[in-house]
């Protein structure tokens, strides 16, 4: 043995022991725990794997990007966002409920709730620590929730739709602004003119009257500013942050019911008490609020996926899609004009969409070959200590 092991030297002495060593383990294992080892050890993989996707806000995270990317979020957004179109519109015309803020309050009472039947059956994604993120970032983004939502039901009542959908197209440069002022987020030249397209577009397409009362006027121009800064809030901390959408639905909305609470008796008229609770009524109030549910849930998502500009142009893509649809379906008439700025709106759309991928495309092009130097660098400390234990083996 002496004579093999000086003709093959080192190399040979070191082969000769990890033989040894891996005919010992197959010596020592019986035949019947190496059958079993692996089924075992695969479903104990499979368990670790399915606790750290939901129990660990990191795995819960991968698997809202893995399973919601942007085409999906934003799909979903678009359908439920035409569902409560239409199930507001029977709550407040046919049922007659005619109080947008205990209407918001409904909705997100309804959400907790249902949230709360999903961490009870351990379905709730779980939070990050509460040292990555401070409450006061929480509790502004409750606040703002609040503001934003009550805000626009208020100002939907009180004045016409074309001014609605003019204060809605003011939303978008506020983010513009308030990204760079906050983020230090720039927007390049040809997103500024093809954001500017957009809105043009929207506004020729909607905007065909402009009645409004003081009130009315004074509750839009404060709802702007809470809208945009909560559509930044909510994109901002999911990407930054190990956040998903129902994990931060869950910890913002008991704030959110709070200052709903505060602002129903200051904008919504009085008599909510009084109304008519049948259970017709009722029944179609809380189909409402499961769509709200939804609404919300998808509209994080969405703003997760992209960005809070994108989610506007959601926004403003579902408006001229149900313009041109109830021309071409149920032949309704809005007229040449209205329907010439939807098109163009449509169209700046579309080239939105396509520098969106096109600044993708790029930021995947330079991250990947950074990835791969980091692996590889990650991977030569592992080849040294390797070598220093087989030497070790060796003098040993």
């Amino acid at each position: 043995m002496g004579l093999l092991e000086s003709i093959l030297g080192k190399d040979g002495r070191r082969l000769m022991k990890r033989k040894d060593s891996d005919a010992g383990q197959q010596v020592r294992l019986p035949l019947d725990k190496r059958h079993n080892s692996f089924p075992g050890r695969a479903l104990e993989e499979l368990r670790g794997t399915l606790y750290s996707d939901i129990h660990t806000s990191e795995g819960a995270k991968r698997q809202q990007q893995k399973l919601c990317g942007p085409f999906v979020a934003l799909t979903f957004n678009f359908i439920v966002a035409v569902g409560i179109i239409m199930a507001n519109k029977v709550v407040m015309g046919k049922v007659g409920f005619n109080f947008p803020i205990a209407l918001s309050l409904i909705h997100y009472v309804t959400s907790w709730l249902l949230m709360a039947i999903f961490k009870a059956l351990s379905l709730l994604p779980a939070s990050p620590p509460s040292k990555s993120t401070p409450f006061s970032s929480l509790f502004v983004l409750g606040a703002v929730m609040a503001m934003a939502t009550g805000l626009a039901n208020v100002s939907l009542q009180h004045n016409s739709v074309g001014f609605y959908q003019m204060a809605k197209i003011a939303v978008t440069p506020t983010i513009v602004l308030a990204e760079f002022m906050i983020l230090s987020k720039r927007v390049t030249l040809q997103k500024v003119i093809t954001l500017t397209i957009v809105s043009i577009g929207v506004a020729v397409a909607t905007v065909t009257d402009l009645q409004f009362n003081f009130f009315g006027a004074c509750v839009a121009l404060a709802w702007i500013v809470p809208s945009a800064i909560n559509k930044i809030l909510w994109s901002n901390l999911q990407q930054t942050g190990n956040w998903t959408a129902l994990a931060l639905m869950w910890k913002t909305s008991p704030i959110t019911i709070f200052f709903f609470v505060v602002l129903m008796p200051l904008l919504d008229p009085p008599g909510v008490l009084s109304f008519n609770w049948t259970w017709n009524n009722a029944s179609t109030i809380i189909i409402s609020a499961l769509f709200g549910f939804l609404l919300q849930w998808s509209g994080a998502l969405a703003l997760g996926a992209t960005s809070a500009i994108s989610h506007v142009v959601l926004g403003q893509f579902k408006t001229c899609v149900i313009m041109l649809g109830g021309y071409v379906f149920f032949n309704s008439d809005p007229g040449m004009v209205s329907l010439s700025g939807a098109v163009v709106a449509l169209c700046g759309m579309s080239f939105y969409t396509f520098l969106n991928l096109q600044g993708s495309k790029e930021s995947s092009a330079v991250t990947k070959p950074l990835l791969s130097k980091q692996n590889s660098i990650a991977a030569k400390p592992k080849t040294i200590i390797e070598e220093d234990e087989m030497e070790k083996m060796d003098s040993v």
